[in-house]
C-alpha cells in the first residue's frame, strides 16, 4: 500500500538530518518540497537524486487532489519543508488531512523542529506548553494576545526578523514589563543565541535593531502570584458594580 511520508528536515546545521530520513527520501517516487531552491542543496548533500515538485503555502490547495491521485494510484511519496517538520507553522496540514480522510496511510519521522531546543534551553518549565506559531499579522493579533495572558503554561510564538522588536513591545504591553522571556535565534546554526531576560528588557534590546535568522520567542507562564492578584482585582471590580 502507498504511503505518505512527513519528513523533517534540519533547521541548520545539515548533519541533525536522520538516516532514516535520507533513506526514506531516496526511496520513495516523488518529493514534494516547500521551496525546491532551498531543498535541493540539501538533497545534493546526501545524494538523494528523487524527482522533486513544488508543495507550498500558495498551491497546495490546488496541489492535494493531484497528490493524492498518485498516492492512489501506488506511489509512496514524501513531503519536506524549507526546515524542520511538515504542519508546524509550515504546509502539510491539508495533505495529511486529505490523506486520512481517503484513508491513505501517514507516516510521520521525528525529526527537527525549532521550538524543542528553543524550549527546552530557555530555562523555563517545559513539562507544560503553549505553541502558538506566528501571530496574526494584523487583525486577531492583540485579541489573541488578550487571550494569552492568563495562560499558566510557557508560551512559545515563531517570529520573523523584521517583526521581532515590534513583537517584543506588543508581549511587553500586554503581559507586563517584568515577564520574563528567552529570544532564540539561528536554532541549530553557527550563530545560534538565546538571550534571556524581562520583557522590558528585551523589547529595549531588540528597538529598531537590524536582524537576520529565523528567531523563536519563548515567555514564561503566568506567576501564581499574579494569577491571584488579577484575580482579586476582577472580584472587587464585580463587587464595586
Amino acid at each position: 500500500m502507498s504511503k505518505l511520508y512527513l519528513v523533517p528536515t534540519p533547521v541548520g546545521n545539515l548533519e541533525d538530518m536522520t538516516f532514516r530520513a535520507i533513506r526514506v527520501l531516496k526511496s520513495v517516487s516523488l518529493i514534494l518540497a516547500e521551496d525546491t531552491r532551498t531543498s535541493l542543496p540539501l538533497l545534493s548533500h546526501y545524494e538523494i537524486k528523487t524527482p522533486l515538485m513544488s508543495h507550498h503555502l500558495f498551491n497546495e490547495h490546488q496541489s492535494v487532489t493531484s497528490v493524492v491521485a498518485r498516492l492512489k494510484s501506488g506511489e509512496d511519496i514524501a513531503l519536506i519543508t524549507d526546515a524542520g517538520t511538515p504542519g508546524i507553522s509550515d504546509p502539510g496540514f491539508l495533505l495529511t488531512r486529505e490523506c486520512v480522510k481517503e484513508g491513505i496511510d501517514v507516516e510521520c519521522l521525528p525529526g527537527a523542529t525549532a521550538f524543542v531546543p528553543a524550549l527546552v534551553d530557555s530555562g523555563f518549565p517545559c513539562d507544560k506548553f503553549c505553541f502558538e506559531g506566528f501571530l496574526p499579522h494584523k487583525k486577531g493579533r492583540q485579541s489573541r494576545l488578550e487571550e494569552l495572558k492568563e495562560e499558566n503554561r510557557t508560551i512559545i510564538f515563531y517570529e520573523s526578523p523584521f517583526r521581532v522588536g515590534k513583537t517584543l513591545e506588543q508581549l511587553r504591553d500586554t503581559f507586563g514589563g517584568e515577564r520574563k522571556v528567552c529570544v532564540s535565534r539561528e536554532i541549530s546554526k553557527k550563530f545560534e543565541e538565546h538571550v534571556r531576560g524581562t520583557l522590558e528588557e528585551m523589547a529595549s534590546q531588540y528597538k529598531d535593531k537590524q536582524l537576520k535568522g529565523e528567531f523563536v520567542i519563548i515567555l514564561s507562564a503566568v506567576e501564581k502570584e499574579e494569577r491571584k492578584v488579577k484575580g482579586n482585582k476582577f472580584k472587587q471590580e464585580e463587587t464595586e458594580e
